[in-house]
């Protein structure tokens, strides 16, 4: 169903035409073949067979498609300032009929309401109700394969090369609100009409890991550390990153995952 060296080629050729050179661009393909491969992973924990696993794959190669025309269009990954990168995406795959440059002939026309349902909801705060099951669960898969290589990302890569032009949007503050807390300590994830400085950002970007739905995917994330890392008081030069009162409450946010996770963070 699935010819995967078409569509890794489609893939390529497609972002061809964005300038590999500009390390936003180059690092969403980076992101993009670890999420597909976090994707198999997932499927293949929950005993999917063999079609079902390269459609996981699949989901995610073209997941975050509308994030290189959003980069140059826009100069930022901030949907909140350019546009719904997984909603954009989306319209490009399957209303500008993008998606056939990825897909054989006999690919079930059935099957393509479920990818652009996944594709349209991978970003989105909640699902919609009313999903049936096997929706529902690619979806979930999607989700949490991309929240995986987040915490990658968000540790990895300088805050500056992260949001682009939209730097200007997070201020430089004290420690999290009560509200952002609240978030935490109710096992959720933090609202962007809350996130107002880096420093909550930061913790928002470590509460999605509340909403990881598989076992496989808390491995991969113990497994990584990146998460571990964003929880942590100070960089890799060992100085200090945030103040008392944001180290108490990192504290607080990495008690609270583990107690969502039922195990410690760090591997035994």
């Amino acid at each position: 169903m699935i010819d995967r060296q078409r569509a890794e080629r489609a893939f390529r050729a497609y972002t061809a035409r964005y300038d590999l050179n500009n390390s936003m661009i180059r690092h969403k393909v980076e992101h993009t073949f670890r999420v597909a491969g976090n994707c198999e992973r997932i499927a293949e924990s929950l005993g999917m067979n063999g079609e079902d696993v390269a459609f996981a794959w699949f989901l995610g190669l073209l997941h975050d498609i509308g994030r290189f025309e959003q980069v140059r269009s826009f100069g930022t990954f901030i949907d909140s300032v350019s546009v719904d990168h997984a909603e954009f995406g989306a319209d490009l795959l399957f209303r500008e009929n993008l998606i056939r440059e990825f897909l054989t002939e006999d690919f079930p026309e059935a099957e393509m309401g479920l990818l652009e349902t996944a594709i349209r909801q991978h970003n989105k705060l909640t699902l919609p109700e009313g999903l049936d099951e096997r929706t529902g669960c690619f979806c979930d898969l999607i989700r949490d394969a991309d929240k995986a290589d987040i915490f990658r990302v968000v540790a990895e890569l300088p805050f500056e090369e992260r949001i682009g032009t939209s730097k200007g949007l997070f201020q430089e503050g004290e420690e999290a609100s009560e509200a952002v807390m609240d978030c935490v300590r109710a096992h959720r994830c933090v609202p962007r009409a809350l996130r107002k400085t880096r420093f909550e950002g930061s913790i928002s970007h470590c509460c999605l890991a509340f909403e990881l739905v598989f076992p496989e995917t808390r491995r991969i994330v113990r497994e990584q550390g990146f998460l571990t890392r964003l929880l942590s008081d100070r960089g890799a030069d060992g100085q200090p990153l945030w103040n008392a009162k944001e180290c108490a409450q990192l504290r607080t946010v990495r008690r609270e995952i583990e107690a969502a996770f039922g195990e410690p963070l760090d591997e035994a």
